[in-house]
């Protein structure tokens, strides 16, 4: 990788790691204070369900906020909103208020994906954007295992004081962005393809989608809620949610890997088979310690690699034109997922004791090898038409980054072996470049 593209990228992915730090342990955080003030676990639930929806609602319109005013100034609107949110919600505890602020929270975090996400698909050829998403998703889950160990830390100063530490970080992330002499491209706005076209095109990959949208929201927001009530101290939850994060970081391309060399299909119904048999492993064994650490990292690994295995299993069977809407729409099933999931399980775990979180992830990873295996018998999967790409869920726009040229390509060949013409419109999509465009004066 250039020096430029290095220097390019250098400010989003910066600011990524900055704000991520904050971001990642404030699921666990707000999980956590909600519960040793005595709220319910069907609140807790409700309330981590405002930021997806939020998130939900930000993927869809905030492009429109960026058009207007660029990157650099929706960068600063959206981190500045990010940490008012956290700030006031250390100011009192009270759950409707959370919900509205959570709401606020997930909107403006999302935008600042965006704007990332963007910045990084302007940046550079097509041909070094599996370099940059590889980056992009270190700083992610850098940030996000930094997160939860921090998370110790700062309680322990106070009450108030790891809300303070994560406005403080939303704030220094805008930092990286502000100094950088340069706008980059704006963006033109792109409607994903619709949920019922993407179940006709792929419904492995809309299932794998949503499924993963539920497990890993319930993983953030009800998994620290399951530790505490174990007895775990506030330091002892974060270590084990990194260890999570951490599975989910290693795992991920490993069984991607495989999934390339084996029919996805399998590697989907392998992956939820996995993830109930751990479940209940957690649910049912005598853990120790270093029993519980094994399991929630193969718990993180398995979780976390259901969304790019499943995108990657629908980009196989994709039409070249539709490679970046389809991806856009798995995203928003994925969002759906996560909106979803909290309120979901927390009555689960209200009727059943806490143990339902396990029991409700065993069920989705049981249902999902359920389906994935009667779609298998229906129609087998194709073989793969590009190398698996690790990837985390993202903005729509984001999405776009790992559309690359080996899959465009592959995608183009599969359709002169397939005829696709009764199953997948004919979709008119730009190339990924040609959605942006390089302003005439990009002073900022």
């Amino acid at each position: 990788m250039s020096r430029q593209l290095l220097a390019m990228a250098l400010a989003p992915l910066l600011g990524l790691f900055i704000l991520g730090i904050g971001n990642g342990f404030l699921a666990t955080l707000i999980t956590l204070r909600l519960d040793a003030a005595g709220e319910s676990a069907l609140v807790i639930g409700w309330v981590s369900s405002a930021y997806f929806i939020g998130l939900a609602l930000g993927a869809l319109f905030n492009d429109r906020l960026l058009l207007r005013i660029g990157h650099i100034r929706a960068y600063g609107c959206f981190a500045s909103l990010v940490a008012v949110t956290v700030l006031l919600q250390g100011l009192w505890l009270d759950p409707t208020s959370w919900f509205v602020l959570r709401l606020i929270g997930g909107w403006a975090t999302v935008g600042v994906y965006l704007v990332i996400e963007s910045w990084l698909l302007t940046s550079a050829e097509t041909r070094v954007r599996g370099r940059l998403l590889a980056l992009y998703m270190i700083s992610l889950y850098a940030a996000g295992v930094a997160g939860q160990l921090l998370l110790g830390v700062t309680d322990a100063l106070g009450e108030a004081a790891p809300f303070m530490v994560v406005g403080m970080l939303a704030s220094l992330s805008v930092l990286p962005m502000a100094v950088i002499p340069r706008v980059s491209p704006l963006i033109e706005h792109a409607e994903p393809l619709s949920p019922l076209r993407l179940i006709v095109i792929t419904p492995t990959g809309v299932m794998g989608c949503f499924g993963s949208g539920l497990a890993v929201a319930a993983i953030y927001t009800l998994l620290p809620l399951y530790l505490q009530r174990t007895g775990m101290t506030v330091a002892d939850i974060g270590q084990m949610m990194a260890v999570v994060v951490l599975g989910g970081m290693l795992l991920q391309y490993p069984i991607g890997r495989w999934s390339d060399r084996h029919d996805r299909q399998l590697v989907l119904i392998l992956i939820g088979a996995a993830t109930a048999v751990i479940s209940l492993a957690l649910l049912l064994l005598p853990l120790v310690t270093w029993m519980q650490v094994a399991l929630l990292f193969l718990l993180g690994g398995g979780v976390f690699a259901l969304y790019p295995v499943a995108v990657s299993h629908a980009a196989d069977r994709a039409p070249a034109g539709a490679l970046v809407r389809m991806s856009q729409g798995l995203l928003l099933i994925n969002a759906v997922g996560s909106t979803l999931s909290p309120s979901l399980i927390t009555p689960v775990m209200t009727a059943v004791g806490d143990g339902g979180l396990f029991w409700s992830i065993g069920a989705l990873g049981l249902g999902l090898v359920g389906f994935f295996a009667w779609r298998r018998s229906v129609r087998p999967a194709p073989q793969p038409v590009a190398p698996f790409a690790s990837t985390p869920p993202q903005t729509v726009v984001g999405a776009e980054l790992n559309v690359t040229e080996e899959l465009v390509q592959g995608a183009i060949e599969h359709e002169h072996q397939e005829d696709l013409s009764g199953v997948v419109p004919d979709v008119a999509v730009a190339e990924p470049n040609e959605a942006y465009r390089e302003p005439n004066d990009v002073s900022a």
